[in-house]
């Protein structure tokens, strides 16, 4: 397929730009920045330099590829403005083909419990923007999947890598945890959730899916798989945790979540291979 790709030099972008690529796929990367398109060239694909928002451009272009798969942000978390650019984009071209597309959410729309697809969403508020726009594509004649990615690891990068880094010890070195630590988060490694959108490519679509491994350890886990068997965890007040990173970001991380992935499994025999958030740790 020829394939349209948002956000190809980003943590999930990259990583789903090199499995596409590797799949046999051809794609055309929208990015902000001839160094950004400079990147993705270097990796074997097509760049265009042009503003996502752009609606008028972005259908045109469209218009001559086979599928597309969007995973830009803005950077802020909170803000809109490429999702809505891009489904506008998407079901003006796409409404009434088999052409298809692949939009990315996250697992926390979903709010606390275990994860299935169909049960009703409850999104904390950092991300309570998001079913809104997704059911606008749902109810669209689209052929879309909306892939929601659990908390993404690997490679150095990601949620765990921004919580458990730099300020996150006490004065005597201990690890802070985010409030009790007793709360799971579901999780997934980033090459094995570029597998999926690869595989979710190919299979047509279906609905919402949680990607996510299965693996959902604890905060406090986590934590310690960081620090390692001799080192110290500490708890926090859920309000010292809202202190820390600020109220959306913070009442996201509290949320107690569960997923295991059977969805993807069942409809496109994904199968996540790569190590566990808590082997990567230890290891």
């Amino acid at each position: 397929m020829f394939v349209l790709l948002t956000g190809a030099t980003g943590y999930i972008g990259s990583n789903v730009l090199a499995a596409l690529l590797a799949a046999g796929h051809e794609v055309l990367a929208v990015t902000r920045s001839e160094t950004a398109a400079a990147q993705v060239r270097e990796a074997g694909a097509k760049a265009v330099v042009h503003d996502l928002t752009d609606t008028a451009w972005l259908v045109e272009e469209l218009g001559t590829v086979d599928a597309a798969i969007h995973t830009a942000a803005t950077g802020d978390s909170q803000n809109p403005a490429f999702d809505d650019a891009v489904i506008d984009a998407v079901v003006a071209a796409f409404s009434g083909t088999e052409k298809r597309y692949l939009h990315t959410s996250g697992i926390w729309i979903w709010g606390a419990g275990d994860v299935t697809e169909d049960a009703p969403l409850d999104p904390p508020a950092i991300v309570a923007w998001r079913p809104e726009r997704e059911e606008r594509l749902l109810a669209a004649d689209v052929r879309a999947t909306i892939v929601a990615p659990a908390i993404v690891h690997g490679q150095d990068r990601g949620v765990v890598a921004a919580v458990f880094g730099a300020g996150s010890r006490t004065q005597d070195g201990a690890m802070r945890l985010v409030g009790s630590g007793a709360q799971h988060w579901s999780t997934v490694h980033v090459e094995d959730l570029a597998d999926l959108y690869v595989a979710a490519l190919s299979g047509g679509p279906h609905g919402r899916v949680a990607a996510a491994s299965g693996h959902s350890p604890t905060v406090r886990e986590i934590a310690q798989a960081v620090v390692g068997a001799g080192g110290t965890v500490v708890p926090e007040s859920d309000d010292d945790s809202r202190a820390r990173f600020g109220d959306p970001f913070a009442d996201a991380l509290l949320v107690d979540q569960r997923a295991d992935g059977a969805l993807a499994r069942a409809t496109w025999g994904w199968v996540p291979r790569r190590p566990t958030l808590l082997d990567e740790l230890s290891a």
